[in-house]
C-alpha cells in the first residue's frame, strides 16, 4: 500500500520524537507539536493504519506507538530530513586533522574520536587496502645490526610496515644500494602490479639482494593481502542508551565490537564516491543484533580508498544526524588529504 503524504508525514514525526525521546509517540503529542490543526481522532486513525501496515508497534494497550525496522527503513531511504552541522561542529572536524601527520594510523584513530564524539555512538574505523594504490617510494632502514624497518609511501599514506631481517656483514653501503633496486623496480606500480609480477629475471645481476628483495616484495603482498586495522572509539557511549541497561543486550552487541572478523565484514563496502551505508537490525546481517544499527561511510580521494568509518548503536540512532557528520568528515578528511 502506498501511504499518502499525511501517514509519511505522521510516521515522520513519531520517527523523529522517539529517536530524541525514547519514549512511545501518542497521538495527542502529535497534534500538540506538530499537527495542531488536524484533530486528536485523526491522528489516532493514521496511528492505527501504520500499524496494521507494519511501521508501527505498541508496546502496551494504552501506551504510544513506537517504530518498526520497516519504518527505520523507509525514514532513512525517503523520510529523513538530512541535518546541518553546526559551524562550531564543522570547525571542530577541522581542527582535528589540521596539522596532523600523515600517518593512516592517526588519521584512522582521529576520525574515529571525531566522529564518536559529534554523534554520541560508538565509532569504528577501518583502514583501507586498495591493490590499485600507486607505491611512491620503498625504502628500508636499518634499525638493527640484522634488521631493517620498510616504510612504504604510497598516494595518501605513510605506512611503516614491516621489520625484515637481514643477511650477517650486510653494509650501510648495501643496503642503499638495495633501496635503489628496490626504487626503480617498484616505486611507480600498484600492489596489484607488484602482486603479479615475477622477478626473478629483475634480481638475476642482484644475487647478494636476492633473499631480501623477495623479503620486501612478500611484505607487500601480505599487506594488500590482509585486513585493515580496526579502531573503536567511545565503547562506553553505548551505555548512555536506555536500550543498553539491559544486560543482554549489552552482551549481544559486545560480541559484536570486540570481534574484528564482525567489524571487518560490517564495515566492507566498495564505492566510487563517500557512500553511506546503513544497516538496520538483523535483517540480511547475521552479525547484526535486531535491535542494533551500524551506519558506514567509505571515503575516497583521487579515485583511492582512504578508509571506512561509521557508528554502532541502538535501531533509535539519530540517523540524520550521523549521516550528517560522516558526509562532512568525508568531505574536510578527503580535502585534507587530496592536498597532501
Amino acid at each position: 500500500m502506498e501511504l499518502s503524504e499525511r501517514k509519511k508525514k505522521i510516521l515522520q514525526y513519531v520517527i523523529d520524537d522517539y529517536i530524541q525521546t525514547a519514549v512511545p509517540v501518542s497521538s495527542k503529542s502529535i497534534t500538540e507539536k506538530h499537527l495542531t490543526t488536524v484533530s486528536s481522532a485523526t491522528v489516532r486513525s493514521e496511528l492505527s493504519t501504520l500499524e496494521e501496515l507494519g511501521y508501527l508497534m505498541q508496546p502496551h494497550t494504552s501506551a504510544g506507538r513506537v517504530p518498526s525496522i520497516e519504518a527505520y527503513k523507509l525514514y532513512v531511504s525517503e523520510l529523513m530530513v538530512k541535518e546541518k552541522l553546526s559551524e562550531k561542529e564543522l570547525e571542530y572536524i577541522e581542527e582535528a586533522f589540521t596539522n596532523r601527520s600523515k600517518d593512516v594510523d592517526d588519521i584512522l584513530k582521529s576520525a574515529a574520536k571525531v566522529i564518536s564524539e559529534l554523534t554520541q555512538y560508538t565509532s569504528v574505523a577501518l583502514s583501507a587496502r586498495d591493490s590499485e594504490e600507486i607505491i611512491r617510494s620503498v625504502k628500508m632502514f636499518r634499525v638493527r645490526k640484522s634488521e631493517a624497518l620498510l616504510v612504504i609511501v604510497t598516494d595518501n599514506k605513510l605506512l611503516k610496515d614491516s621489520v625484515i631481517a637481514l643477511p650477517d656483514g650486510m653494509t650501510d653501503d648495501t643496503l642503499g644500494e638495495l633501496n635503489q633496486l628496490l626504487e626503480n623496480v617498484i616505486s611507480g606500480k600498484t600492489f596489484n602490479e607488484i602482486c603479479s609480477m615475477k622477478f626473478s629475471e629483475t634480481v638475476e645481476e642482484f644475487q647478494a639482494y636476492k633473499e631480501v628483495f623477495f623479503k620486501v616484495v612478500e611484505a607487500l603482498r601480505e599487506y594488500i593481502a590482509s585486513e585493515g586495522e580496526v579502531v573503536l572509539e567511545g565503547e562506553e557511549k553505548m551505555f548512555a542508551h536506555p536500550e543498553y541497561s539491559d544486560i543482554d543486550n549489552v552482551k549481544s552487541l559486545m560480541s559484536v565490537v570486540t570481534s574484528k572478523d564482525k567489524l571487518v565484514d560490517l564495515m566492507s563496502a566498495d564505492g566510487k564516491d563517500i557512500m553511506i551505508n546503513i544497516k538496520i537490525g538483523s535483517d540480511g546481517y547475521d552479525d547484526i543484533p535486531s535491535d542494533c544499527s551500524v551506519v558506514t561511510a567509505t571515503y575516497l580521494t583521487n579515485g583511492v580508498k582512504i578508509g571506512t568509518y561509521g557508528v554502532i548503536g541502538p535501531t533509535r540512532m539519530d540517523y540524520k544526524k550521523v549521516v550528517s557528520v560522516l558526509e562532512n568528515v568525508g568531505k574536510i578528511l578527503e580535502s585534507i588529504v587530496s592536498k597532501w
